[in-house]
Order: structure tokens, then C-alpha cells, then sequence
């Protein structure tokens, strides 16, 4: 039982998620004794919205990381997709509910998803190359295209879907409310299917294969290319649903809002613990590397810290989740190799 309790401690050990949750809870102890706010009922459900969107990109970013690739193009593709539906939803007057904001927009989603799995899985064009070059692509289909710009009004269905709320959380001392969007239960539904998806299906097996060795991939069965393909399509499905929440909460729809968030959602997955290379990483450590992202974005006002500092935090905390995933590997590579030679050795 002794040998058994070690061998789960020591396991518990190698993983990155139990030291991010430390660090997670010594940064909310921090800013509460600095500013006496940030454990407030409504603080805290303004974290839980402000999760929402950058949680529903870090999950995609997450499935295309574990794979093996980079994806920086999923800010353009959903605010091409939000404004290819809220145009067309503008156009012909539509009166109902957000659900035809969704459908459109995801049904764009995954054929811009489809575009980028194309390339990276059919033609096995880098996965960093071809999203910096859709992202462009997306960017001159919307301004030159559909000569995009700034809408201050949204389908009545967009702005009714931004403004409902499970619930209102009021601050006795201050009276401050916040309220919990309706919209997070498509977080939290999209969040548990992919984490069944990834955790018990062959599909999700064969992603983290295919981000292992491409070749053991193939050799132990998974089709690689439609693999990635369809991953790439979910991909673009789940950047457009955060598009449209994204819009529906700001009440208005600015065409460039979203662009320059792929950096802050990928430090995020790396820095909870997902290899930079691919094949390695949880959800959940995803998750909690997203929300201290967040965290440290929206709790600067209550730290006293300027927010024109932001840009040096996100950097830092990019360089510093790069760095422990690159460690890993080399550590992880190195384990391997003395293991090799360990066991060559007993065996001559």
C-alpha cells in the first residue's frame, strides 16, 4: 500500500497541473490581500465571464497543439464567420432567436476549419504556415470582400442571447452586481464533450497519436489526414461559437475585436502543461493555464498596475510557458536515452 501511495505521489509530481494550481491559488491570495476585492461573489463571476471566450479558443488551440501544430488563424476565422452571419442576419431582417446566428456562423467555422485542414493534412503543409497565411486570407475576404466594418446593431436574437444571465451575484459591502451569462453553459457543454471526445474515443486517441509520430500513427491504424481534417473542422466550429458569444456580449460587432488573441490563448494551453511539440497535455491543465491568463489580464486594476502594462505580462508568461514545455521535452528525450543505453548495457 506504502509502494502504491509513493508510486501515485510520484506520478502526481510529474505532471504540471497540481504546481500551476499552487501557483493559481498563491496569485488569487495576492491580488486578495492587495486590493481586499478579488474573492468578492461578483469579482468571481466576472472571471467566470471573462472565461468564456478565451476558454472556447483555448480548447480548440489545445486540440490543434496536442496534434503536433500551431494554429494562430482561429481569431480571424471566427470573426469571419460572426460577420459573414450577422450580415446576412441584418440583411434579411431576422427577428428570432440566437440559434440561425449559430448555425451560420458554425457552418462557416468548419468550412474555413476544412480550408486549414487541407493544407496541413491532405497537402502536409506545415500547420504554423498555413494558419499565418489563412489568417491573412480571412482577414482580405472580410475588409475587401465583404468590406467590413463596425456595427453598432446586432439581430435582436444576438443581443437578447448577450444580455440573459443564469444569475445576478451582488457585493453586500459595495452593491456591485455582476451577472453569469446564459452563454456559459455553451462553455461548459463544449468543454465536457471534448473532454469525452478526447478522453474515450478513437478519435481523440488519434490525435494525441498523430502528435506523438505521425508515422506510429498510421502504423497503429488512425487515418492521419482525415484525422486532422475533421479536427481542424471541429477546430473552426468551436473559434466561431466563441465569436458569436463574443459579439452577443459586447452588444456591438468590430471586425478586428478578436484579432491578436491567439497569443495569450497559446500561452495559456502551454503554460497548463501542454507540450509544445504535441502528444502530450490534459484539459484541465489547459483550462487552468487559461484562466490564469485571465486572471492576471483582468486583475490588474485591482493590483494598481496600469493596463498598458499587459502586453509585458502576456510576453513574459509566454516565454515562460514555452520554456517549461521546451525543459520537458529535452528532460523527457534524455530519460529515454539513458534508459536506452541503460538497458544496452545490462543487455550485453
Amino acid at each position: 500500500m506504502n509502494e502504491k501511495l509513493k508510486s501515485k505521489l510520484n506520478r502526481i509530481s510529474r505532471k504540471n497541473e497540481p504546481y500551476l494550481f499552487l501557483v493559481l491559488v498563491g496569485l488569487c491570495l495576492l491580488i486578495e490581500v492587495r486590493s481586499g476585492q478579488f474573492l468578492t461573489v461578483n469579482n468571481l463571476v466576472d472571471i467566470a465571464s471573462a472565461l468564456i471566450v478565451p476558454g472556447l479558443f483555448a480548447i480548440g488551440a489545445f486540440m490543434v497543439i496536442i496534434s503536433g501544430g500551431i494554429d494562430v488563424s482561429f481569431p480571424a476565422l471566427a470573426s469571419l464567420s460572426v460577420y459573414t452571419a450577422t450580415t446576412i442576419l441584418l440583411s434579411i431582417d431576422y427577428q428570432g432567436g440566437v440559434w440561425l446566428a449559430f448555425v451560420i456562423a458554425l457552418a462557416v467555422g468548419a468550412l474555413l476549419g476544412a480550408f486549414n485542414g487541407l493544407f496541413i493534412g491532405y497537402f502536409r503543409l506545415p500547420a504554423l504556415i498555413v494558419t499565418l497565411g489563412s489568417t491573412n486570407v480571412f482577414r482580405g475576404i472580410m475588409q475587401g470582400g465583404l468590406n467590413s466594418k463596425q456595427l453598432a446593431t446586432i439581430p435582436p436574437g444576438m443581443r437578447e442571447f448577450g444580455t440573459s444571465s443564469l444569475f445576478t451575484a451582488r457585493n453586500p459591502i459595495s452593491g456591485l452586481t455582476s451577472r453569469m451569462p446564459v452563454a456559459f453553459i455553451v462553455f461548459a457543454v463544449v468543454l465536457i464533450l471534448v473532454f469525452l471526445l478526447l478522453r474515450y474515443t478513437m478519435f481523440g486517441r488519434g490525435i494525441y497519436s498523430i502528435g506523438g509520430s505521425e508515422v506510429s500513427a498510421h502504423r497503429a491504424g488512425f487515418n492521419v489526414v482525415r484525422t486532422k481534417i475533421i479536427m481542424y473542422v471541429m477546430v473552426g466550429m468551436i473559434a466561431s461559437a466563441a465569436g458569436v458569444i463574443r459579439v452577443s456580449m459586447m452588444q456591438q460587432l468590430h471586425p478586428t475585436n478578436m484579432l491578436g488573441m491567439e497569443l495569450r490563448i497559446i500561452a495559456g494551453v502551454v503554460l497548463g502543461g501542454t507540450a509544445i511539440t504535441g502528444g502530450k497535455g490534459s484539459l484541465l491543465g489547459c483550462m487552468i493555464g487559461t484562466l490564469l491568463i485571465v486572471i492576471v489580464v483582468n486583475s490588474m486594476i485591482l493590483l494598481g498596475i496600469p493596463t498598458s502594462w499587459r502586453s509585458v505580462f502576456t510576453g513574459a508568461l509566454i516565454i515562460i510557458g514555452t520554456g517549461v514545455s521546451a525543459r520537458q521535452v529535452v528532460s523527457l528525450n534524455s530519460r529515454k536515452k539513458f534508459k536506452f543505453i541503460f538497458s544496452g548495457r545490462r543487455r550485453a
